[in-house]
């Protein structure tokens, strides 16, 4: 029991420090400069842009990341997991008494700067497989920044966004737990791959380069282990 909890201790403190930063950020939405506001996001987008990049070079088979994002796309298009989030994001600003825009905004952009990339899918796979949520601690720290400068920008939706990061990481740390063990570090590599193309297109977002639909692009994480054991089978 108490293992298991340790596991999750990295997830929770994420979740406490996004909670945290964001009511910060919306306690000072009003004191920070518009000026300034839009100049750190655009700091925090190219920082994101960065560590996208970085995470894409650790990839060992472009040929896995190219199948596993078009297929995962054509998916989660036809799903149109964007609209879903919106949606979701509009039913809470209803019942906050939020704008919709605003709000739908800050929660899918937040929800998707947290949960995607790098250190989200490595740090909650060690945390799973050895408990160790050091990686997840260091997430916590750059997230306790980066929700506070959302929230002052984008309002409540960021906060509410903390419920994503809880549900979606402790869903990849429990998958770890039961199936960490069968990934090879072919596949971690190509997930961590995959996962930083995704943070790349939400940093071009940030600044206002592109309107991607980053949400439309997750079911890519998920046929990226089946290309893995396919061409670790094949021998390609």
């Amino acid at each position: 029991m108490n293992e298991i909890l340790t596991s999750f201790s990295g997830v929770i403190v994420n979740t406490i420090t996004v909670l945290i930063g964001s009511g910060v950020g919306l306690l000072l939405k009003k004191g920070i400069p518009e000026r300034l506001n839009k100049a750190v996001m655009t700091a925090i987008g190219l920082c994101t842009i960065a560590i996208g990049i970085t995470g894409i070079i650790k990839g060992q088979n472009q040929l896995v990341m190219i199948l596993s994002m078009v297929f995962g796309t054509i998916v989660g298009t036809l799903i149109d997991i964007d609209k879903r989030l919106e949606s979701l994001g509009n039913k809470l600003a209803k019942k906050s008494n939020a704008q919709e825009n605003t709000f739908s905004q800050g929660f899918v952009t937040a929800s998707l700067l947290f949960c995607v990339g790098a250190m989200t899918i490595v740090g909650s796979m060690n945390a799973g497989i050895s408990g160790d949520n050091q990686m997840l601690y260091t997430k916590s720290v750059l997230d306790l920044i980066s929700s506070s400068m959302l929230a002052s920008s984008l309002g409540f939706g960021v906060m509410c966004a903390s419920g994503f990061v809880l549900f979606f990481q402790g869903a990849l740390v429990a998958l770890s737990i039961v199936l960490g063990s069968f990934l090879s570090d072919f596949a971690v590599a190509e997930l961590i791959c995959a996962g930083s193309v995704m943070i790349t297109a939400l940093g071009l977002n940030l600044i206002g380069v592109t309107k991607i639909k980053v949400a439309n692009l997750l079911p890519g994480l998920l046929f990226v282990p089946v290309f893995c054991l396919l061409f670790e089978f094949i021998g390609f």
